[in-house]
């Protein structure tokens, strides 16, 4: 075990103890913690939904800029360095690491749930409704989570391969306040909430997936929907997880990238075929010419006098909770991305990732939305409150169900075990003083930390609250991507390009 892991190392210390500290609570004071993690959410939703809605559109249109202005050819490491992954590699990790769990839990509930309780003066069941159910799911899975992403990614990759700088967000911040006050309480704190942010996101992620890897099992092959058995799925998966992330990016985590990518296109292009084919065809260009149409609109869409209550609940929370992602997904894509040119970065993390998502949303959507005037709305409803089972629910109706069914719940599997050993990955290099290739002994005690976070809180019911809680303590990062746009600008422009 290394040294630095116990010895002189406040990140490590302060951030694990903070994180027992939120985990005890959620624990012991689930109602209390559930008070407070809503409250201090609703207050920071209620009057800074603005600041969220500029900040991310603000990330899309500089990412862009970037990528197309003469700063796209800078490299992010030596002039002479090449990637060291190959572009489908790179892209399985990135995109594993970003959100593909997310996909599959999300991508038929939750056009089914806007297009039940839309937009306030949209009737629900309607052909406007639906309209809007498909363009607002592109939107939140599309270029702003992505482009969220590649800010912290962008910056932390300059720095940490072409100015040789360590491997923590606090690095981003030295061409703004110099390598001193980096290294002082300043940066301290920006790394602290970072390990924070990962460990809440990611510790919440692995409890809601297994409930849905559980409730997959029990529809499959009747495996009952207890907490024994969400233990041994919790214990399983850790195993992998652990074993993955030791073994390291090339032999353990690339690998199941590419398993991913497999998976996740056969899915897709089965589910294509087996579906409604042309209504997906037609629902994935009408709502793609309504995001694009509507795409700087709905980014600034807030009212000043009448009721937010769906922009809150949904736009504003998913843009609060991709920026809690953000240290955690963007440091991992940064150290995955060594060789890349900005331009090919940009491409690669916002671009390809974002046009992918819409097509998932397009083709699993679709499949829960031609349904309703065999189901009804109101059935549809039910459906979508709870999205762990919405899918498998859906996938009766279709051809070879359970061949459906089981590549789900392996991908749902593949993908968690890629968020996990990502973050457990990062978290080693986030208190190992940034440390590139974080120690083994660093990477095994987090991977038990986050399964033993998301057991206790499963079981303790507090795992929603602990959700809100990240979401809500992740808002200071949103300054720290606005000051790090400045300081990769302000290292550009000493490029000779």
């Amino acid at each position: 075990m290394d040294k630095t892991m116990w010895k002189n190392n406040k990140v490590f210390h302060i951030s694990l103890g903070l994180s027992i500290i939120i985990v005890i609570w959620g624990i012991v004071g689930n109602t209390s913690f559930a008070n407070f993690a809503n409250a201090l959410l609703s207050f920071l939703s209620n009057k800074f939904g603005w600041l969220y809605l500029i900040s991310m559109l603000t990330f899309v249109i500089f990412a862009l800029a970037l990528a197309f202005s003469k700063y796209g050819k800078i490299k992010l490491g030596p002039d002479d360095s090449e990637p060291e992954y190959s572009t489908l590699s790179w892209f399985g990790m990135l995109f594993g690491a970003g959100m593909g769990i997310g996909l599959v839990f999300w991508g038929l509930a939750e056009p089914i749930s806007h297009f039940v309780n839309p937009l306030q003066g949209i009737e629900p069941g309607t052909t406007e409704a639906m309209d809007f159910a498909m363009k607002s799911s592109f939107m939140h899975w599309g270029f702003h989570p992505w482009a969220n992403y590649s800010i912290i990614g962008l910056a932390l990759a300059y720095f940490q391969f072409r100015k040789n700088k360590p491997g923590l967000i606090s690095s981003i911040f030295i061409p703004l306040i110099g390598e001193d006050r980096v290294n002082g309480p300043i940066g301290k704190l920006v790394d602290i909430l970072a390990v924070f942010a990962t460990v809440a996101g990611v510790a919440t992620s692995l409890g809601l997936g297994t409930l849905q890897i559980n409730s997959g099992l029990n529809y499959l092959f009747n495996i009952p929907e207890t907490s024994l058995v969400q233990m041994i799925i919790i214990v399983v998966i850790t195993v992998i997880t652990i074993y993955t992330a030791v073994s390291g990016i090339d032999k353990g985590i690339k690998i199941l990238g590419d398993i991913n990518l497999y998976l996740a296109c056969g899915l897709l292009v089965l589910v294509l075929v087996l579906g409604p084919t042309l209504p997906i065809i037609n629902n994935f260009t009408n709502g793609l010419g309504l995001y694009i149409n509507d795409f700087f609109k709905d980014s600034l869409n807030i009212s000043a006098f009448g009721d937010n209550t769906w922009i809150n609940n949904w736009r504003i929370f998913y843009w609060a909770w991709w920026i809690a992602w953000a240290p955690f997904v963007g440091s991992f894509i940064a150290r995955i991305s060594k060789g890349r040119t900005v331009r090919e970065f940009i491409g690669g993390v916002i671009i390809t990732p974002a046009l992918v998502s819409i097509v998932w949303f397009a083709v699993f959507g679709s499949l829960g939305l031609n349904l309703v005037g065999q189901l009804g709305i109101d059935i549809l409803a039910i459906a979508a409150q709870a999205p762990e089972t919405a899918l498998f629910k859906v996938y009766e109706y279709y051809p070879l169900t359970n061949i459906l069914s089981l590549i789900t719940i392996v991908l749902l599997t593949t993908f968690f075990i890629t968020s996990s050993n990502s973050a457990t990955f990062v978290l080693g290099m986030f208190t190992s003083q940034g440390d590139l290739n974080p120690s083994n002994s660093k990477k095994f005690l987090w991977g038990i930390v986050l399964a033993l976070f998301a057991a206790a809180l499963l079981l303790s019911g507090g795992l929603e609250a602990l959700q809100t809680a990240s979401v809500a303590a992740a808002f200071p990062f949103i300054f720290v991507m606005l000051f790090a746009m400045v300081a990769v600008v302000k290292a550009f422009r000493e490029e000779r390009v």
